[in-house]
């Protein structure tokens, strides 16, 4: 079976968002633009709450898809459609904006570690426009695979040794793994033959990824074929592991809306200013 490799490294670099909550941007910043269908990857952490306190009031998204990923702390969030929840610590939000919504995430908490990812997932041309849709899965609901000693692997999304992720009816196809290595632990996850994916590790010092060294908060862009091979070092470990099919179709950005023309960025600025979300 062939292996594979990192093609690309990236580190993470520090910026704010929201009304200025910091974070690291790992996948959105002059390095790694994105990684087709990813368009941006956020680690936000911190037990300073004046870093995160005022958190992601009210904004608009349109034609792709976000996924928060809680590891600490309380986020609530809330929709103009009359959605709301509480994401606790291990839970997994998988929100596809479509045609259009107007979403808040705010801290539940005023102190105390606040961490998490969230990642943003473009939707094909054809499935930009429709009706938005929630996913909110609670930590009881994501499965763990043990395939060896030291190692647990939380199955989000996609399937790995004989367990299937809660994350359903995706058109990427996404795996989307949390992976736990013990010191000198290893794991071969097999991924899908021409999925766009990348490795990144959130905890610990460092992991062997593709039989390189990989340094916390650094992440690698895998090449996209065969199985990847994954080892912890001298140190307890997480990884997270993300592939997904890619689009291959243009992308024009402006802010919160993802389309494929400047016409089209055009139309969701209209119709968000005249209220249609």
């Amino acid at each position: 079976m062939t292996e594979r490799s990192i093609v690309r490294r990236i580190r993470g670099i520090d910026t704010s968002d929201g009304a200025g909550v910091k974070l690291k941007r790992v996948i959105g910043q002059p390095g790694l633009d994105m990684l087709d269908p990813f368009l941006l990857l956020d680690e936000f952490r911190s037990d300073q709450a004046g870093d995160y306190i005022a958190g992601f009031p009210e904004h608009p998204h349109r034609g792709f898809e976000t996924v928060t990923y809680m590891l600490a702390g309380h986020m609530k969030h809330h929709d103009n459609h009359g959605n709301s929840g509480d994401l606790v610590p291990g839970s997994v939000q998988w929100m596809t904006a479509g045609r259009g919504i107007l979403h808040s995430e705010m801290p539940e908490q005023e102190d105390g570690l606040m961490w998490g990812f969230q990642l943003w997932v473009n939707l094909p041309a054809k499935d930009k426009m429709i009706a938005p849709r929630y996913q909110d899965i609670g930590p009881e609901r994501i499965p763990v695979a043990r395939p060896s000693e030291g190692i647990e692997v939380k199955v989000i999304a996609g399937e790995f040794d004989g367990v299937t992720g809660p994350v359903a009816e995706i058109v990427t196809q996404p795996i989307y793994l949390d992976i736990a290595l013990q010191p000198g632990a290893s794991v071969t996850i097999p991924l899908p033959e021409g999925h766009a994916g990348f490795a990144y590790v959130f905890d610990g010092k460092d992991a062997d990824v593709a039989g390189e060294p990989l340094a916390r908060s650094e992440l690698a862009v895998l090449s996209r074929s065969g199985e990847l091979h994954i080892a912890g070092r001298d140190t307890a470990t997480r990884v997270l592991l993300v592939a997904g099919h890619p689009l291959n179709e243009a992308v024009t950005r402006y802010g919160p809306f993802v389309m494929n023309t400047p016409e089209e960025i055009h139309q969701a600025i209209a119709d968000f200013r005249a209220g249609k979300f």
